[in-house]
């Protein structure tokens, strides 16, 4: 029963209990972590465990039936859903309506199969790293430290790197101090120390739906509460999210609004000054998420949050994992005042140091000045690979796949047609297929989204990302072909 630990109720709030239970297990199927055929606990047993009255979880595991998540066997239990059907080819595949039917760690084992095209990953191609610049600043950093380059370094990282960080995020028009600065082992850490510095265990935090899925993750394992609100072209909507800290009474919002994962859009200057005023009004802190604000390759974009926060309301993340060097996990966070100490002090306990190797590399490398060069010609070639993308996209895609033309960032969020497989449902055929993407529902907190599907364009040449898309297109008309017909024709029983 280590499942029922891990289902946070709150028994005064307005949601019913059952809807909380609901909730818990229905992230758990769409996330992957509970997989068809797992077998949820008795709901006797579960109540009790709970501390609530078994019409509770009766009625949540009767919602979860009627979306088709659960199904329940007399003498035998209640299980994950999940009907074999057949396959025209002779084998068979995984239905399971709603559901997430391959965790994601399978997804990521099925991707890096040979001759797959994978368009799911998060990060930038080999070919983006600046691997001799470091090569040579590694070298520069050993032969002149020496031995206290592979020492501990302060916890609140290399004062020389602090420094250059400083006077860059001065650049963007962020008023800060070296001191305000915190070395984390990538923006992943920087947003984790958030977390465990604002939030305590079973506080709310607000984040647009859909969202990073490191987030998402961050949330599960420190046990708060991700509550979605609804997006549209200019990201997080603000009426919506003002009746979410109204009802929820949020410890943190996170927000990413500059070329948002995953979707890819911007958030307009007026609205992030109607955001930063929403948060005051409420006393509400500011996670903003930033590691794409420069892989900007149509017009610049709007200042970060944090340029035009006048009462210290934002928490400014970000990091050199999607525009220079994933491996060296080099980020960095923004606070100001007595938090930046107490983050400083949870970083100590979880790390003692970001490596002090990496971090001299990283000060040595951007105190050349090649980033400048470097990111012009990343963002050269996005726009080069996003162009093909589209242009993949248009010819070869689904029959009425839709999507927005992103003006910066590594993706494109598309939405499949209505007449066809969920992003979950394609999946294992566009493996066969020897194509592979991020499935849309991942990145909700509600386990909405199964029609969308991210894809991660910088992964590959052009011509790579036309046969990707020509092999996503050939699966989608396989599946069409070879499912729907047996579903139509199948005998009523």
């Amino acid at each position: 029963m280590h499942m029922v630990t891990e289902i946070p109720l709150f028994k005064d709030a307005v949601e019913p209990i059952y809807q909380q239970v609901a909730r818990h297990f229905r992230l758990q199927i769409e996330s992957g972590r509970m997989l068809p055929g797992d077998r949820l606990p008795p709901t006797r047993d579960l109540a009790r465990a709970l501390g609530v009255g078994r019409i509770s979880v009766v009625n949540a595991y009767a919602q979860l039936q009627t979306d088709g998540l659960i199904t329940a066997h007399p003498g035998r239990g209640t299980f994950v859903s999940g009907a074999r059907v057949p396959s025209v080819s002779g084998g068979t595949r995984w239905r399971s309506p709603g559901a997430l039917n391959l965790s994601v760690r399978e997804m990521v084992r099925l991707a890096r199969q040979p001759g797959v095209i994978a368009f799911s990953g998060g990060t930038p191609p080999e070919e983006f790293l600046p691997v001799e610049a470091l090569r040579h600043a590694i070298n520069s950093v050993l032969d002149h430290d020496g031995a206290a380059a592979v020492t501990y370094e302060e916890s609140e990282g290399y004062p020389p790197l602090r420094k250059q960080v400083s006077d860059y995020v001065t650049s963007l028009g962020i008023q800060c101090h070296p001191d305000e600065v915190l070395i984390t082992g990538g923006a992943q850490q920087a947003l984790d120390l958030v977390v465990q510095t604002v939030m305590g265990e079973g506080d709310v935090l607000l984040t647009s739906n859909p969202t990073y899925l490191g987030m998402l993750d961050i949330a599960h394992i420190r046990r708060v509460i991700p509550v979605g609100v609804p997006m549209d072209e200019h990201g997080i909507q603000l009426d919506a999210l003002e009746l979410a800290i109204e009802e929820h009474q949020p410890a943190l919002i996170y927000v990413a609004p500059t070329y948002h994962n995953p979707t890819g859009t911007v958030m307009p200057l007026h609205r992030r000054r109607q955001l930063l005023a929403l948060a005051q009004r409420h006393a509400i802190p500011i996670l903003e998420d930033a590691v794409y604000h420069e892989l900007s390759y149509r017009q610049a974009a709007p200042p970060p949050l944090k340029a035009l926060d006048e009462g210290d309301m934002v928490l400014h993340a970000s990091g050199y994992s999607k525009i220079l060097l994933p491996g060296t996990r080099i980020g960095y966070l923004i606070a100001n005042g007595t938090l930046r100490e107490r983050l400083a002090r949870v970083k100590q306990a979880a790390d003692i140091c970001t490596p002090a190797l990496n971090q001299r590399a990283m000060h040595q490398y951007l105190a050349s000045g090649g980033i400048v060069g470097h990111l012009n010609r990343v963002r050269s070639e996005l726009r080069i690979r996003c162009e093909a993308a589209l242009a993949a996209a248009e010819a070869y895609g689904p029959p009425g796949m839709t999507w927005d033309e992103p003006a910066g960032g590594l993706y494109l969020w598309t939405r499949l047609p209505d007449d066809g497989p969920t992003a979950a449902e394609l999946y294992v055929t566009a493996i066969q297929h020897g194509v592979a993407y991020a499935i849309g529902s991942l990145f909700h907190t509600d386990g909405r989204g199964s029609r969308y599907i991210r894809f991660n364009f910088s992964s590959h040449q052009p011509a790579r990302i036309e046969e990707g898309f020509r092999r996503l297109g050939d699966a989608w008309h396989d599946w069409r072909d070879s499912y729907l017909p047996a579903v139509r024709h199948a005998p009523i029983l």
